[in-house]
């Protein structure tokens, strides 16, 4: 397959240009040749270093992620980040990235994967930002606790996992927002919602969630964004016939 055309479908698939007003991220093709031949693709949360040099012992020849290597403004290509373009150059492997598109999709997004494993009823949009939806929300048929909840799921966790409000309690009406969504805690207590799923607490918003009852699950900003990933790995593999591999460099966070 050319690069071009897994970059036009997958562009097109992830609704990237409905997001470029909100979106700091420059989501697409961020280097390659587009008129290059690709066979494998690696899938990864971050553009890191470590990333990239395991994407090329993988044998890839394209690595998409979530978090890419260029936000928002121009940057010198120095130092680190010029140490990350040289090794895709130099292997002559290109970068697709994609952020909030990929947290938002209604199928394959991070939260919508979420929401499938948890086996939330009633899933809609939630969590607006510049007015596009990053979120989703749902009910479970059954109250579960965070440990159920947890256990659905199926994520790593470590002594940075936060619990707000969830110690013998249990929870029906859910938001859940990847990544850095304690903020979205207060579209949810608008939205009379039990708890908020996100990956990142945030020491602003604590005593608002302990005076006003909502229960927030923080279980790590890198593990509540590989459910995209993953899934946009899965359909890759089955419906471009391309060869994929997922590259697991977790930070603890």
């Amino acid at each position: 397959m050319r690069l071009s055309e897994f970059v036009e479908r997958l562009s097109e698939l992830l609704a990237i240009g409905n997001y470029a007003g909100a979106d700091m991220s420059l989501n697409g093709l961020q280097v390659g040749d587009a008129d290059s031949e690709i066979r494998k693709v690696a899938f990864a949360v971050d553009a890191s270093l470590a990333t990239i040099e395991e994407a090329v012992k993988q044998g890839a020849d394209v690595l998409f992620v979530h978090h890419g290597l260029f936000w928002g403004r121009p940057i010198a290509i120095t130092g680190r980040h010029y140490a990350r373009v040289k090794t895709l150059l130099d292997n002559n492997m290109a970068l697709f990235a994609c952020h909030l598109p990929l947290d938002a999709h209604a199928e394959y997004g991070n939260n919508a994967q979420m929401a499938l494993k948890l086996g939330l009823q009633d899933v809609e949009p939630f969590a607006f930002f510049r007015g596009v939806s990053v979120g989703c929300k749902g009910s479970f048929s059954e109250p579960l606790d965070a440990d159920q909840i947890i256990a659905r799921l199926g994520v790593r966790t470590n002594d940075t996992n936060y619990a707000i409000n969830c110690k013998d309690r249990k929870f029906r009406n859910v938001g859940i927002v990847s990544g850095e969504g304690a903020g979205d805690v207060f579209q949810a207590m608008d939205a009379n919602l039990d708890l908020l799923i996100t990956g990142e607490s945030r020491y602003t918003v604590v005593n608002d969630c302990l005076e006003s009852g909502i229960g927030m699950l923080c279980l790590g900003h890198y593990e509540t964004e590989t459910f995209g990933v993953k899934a946009i790995k899965e359909l890759v593999e089955k419906e471009y016939g391309l060869s994929t591999c997922f590259v697991d460099i977790p930070l603890g966070l």
